[in-house]
């Protein structure tokens, strides 16, 4: 279990001495007992984050639990904490466009920033390596408040794939007629089935033009975070494993606590909450 956080100001009331008597007091002798805990905090940061943090979202994390630390700081406590944000692996390549089905113009042409929710969404899918083979996880994402909406994970990327993530989206969000949907030019999101779905629901299909990843880099970023934040650093032994790791990514770390400075630093909760209220 990880120590509580005490900021400066709660250590200064319950001692009854000044901010500045304080910092007198512990830089004696070269004693920093306020150095020694942000150093902890870090440390038991990096640890629940798996080296994921690097400086900038070190200092957002260290303020938010009330300790005044700017980048630079949260810099210089990392590298005397002994720790460092961790490079990203390469990955599998999940995405067939040679094929024959019917393909949707890219009505998004790059617009990443909307005004409200469930007027724009983004899927794709990609594949997380167990040692009983890949997991394929088809995800979908609101684009106003980068908050993954649905998903979906099997042991292959058939069209049942991304429409059970689909229609996790539909049902938590009930998005009303006219919504877009952007996509990869998967033979998934291209096939019948899956046209049908969106067709029905009123939902309007956008694709990416051939071999631009950047055309729906929103999701490339997430499926990024995914993998250089949580699963890179693991060896899962089975598909069930990494499904419930990933569960708990998306759910408990990336909606809900994960800080994103397109949104203002708001977790993607936070800025679904602050529209409704």
């Amino acid at each position: 279990m990880e120590k509580a956080s005490f900021p400066v100001s709660v250590l200064c009331r319950v001692l009854r001495v000044s901010r500045s008597g304080f910092y007198d007091w512990s830089r004696r002798d070269g004693h920093d007992p306020v150095r020694a805990h942000l150093i902890e905090r870090v440390q038991a940061i990096h640890a629940r984050k798996r080296g994921s943090y690097g400086s900038r979202r070190m200092s957002l994390a260290l303020r938010r639990e009330g300790h005044a630390v700017g980048r630079y700081r949260a810099r210089s406590l990392m590298r005397e904490a002994g720790v460092e944000c961790r490079q990203r692996r390469r990955h599998r390549v999940t995405t067939d466009s040679g094929h024959g089905r019917p393909l949707a113009p890219n009505h998004l042409a790059r617009q990443f920033q909307v005004a409200a929710a469930n007027r724009v969404w983004c899927a794709d899918i990609t594949a997380i390596w167990t040692l009983e083979g890949w997991l394929y996880l088809a995800a979908v994402l609101d684009l106003h408040d980068r908050q993954v909406v649905g998903w979906a994970m099997a042991g292959h990327m058939r069209t049942g794939l991304v429409r059970d993530a689909l229609e996790m989206a539909l049902g938590r969000r009930q998005p009303p007629q006219g919504l877009l949907h952007h996509s990869d030019r998967g033979s998934q999101y291209a096939s019948h089935e899956y046209r049908q779905l969106l067709e029905h629901h009123g939902v309007t299909a956008s694709m990416s033009r051939k071999g631009n990843c950047w055309d729906n880099s929103v999701m490339e970023r997430f499926f990024g975070s995914l993998k250089s934040e949580w699963t890179d650093t693991q060896r899962y032994r089975t598909l069930e494993q990494a499904r419930g790791d990933v569960i708990h990514y998306i759910e408990l770390d990336y909606n809900s606590e994960r800080f994103h400075s397109a949104l203002g630093d708001l977790t993607p909760r936070e800025k679904e909450l602050a529209a409704i209220a």
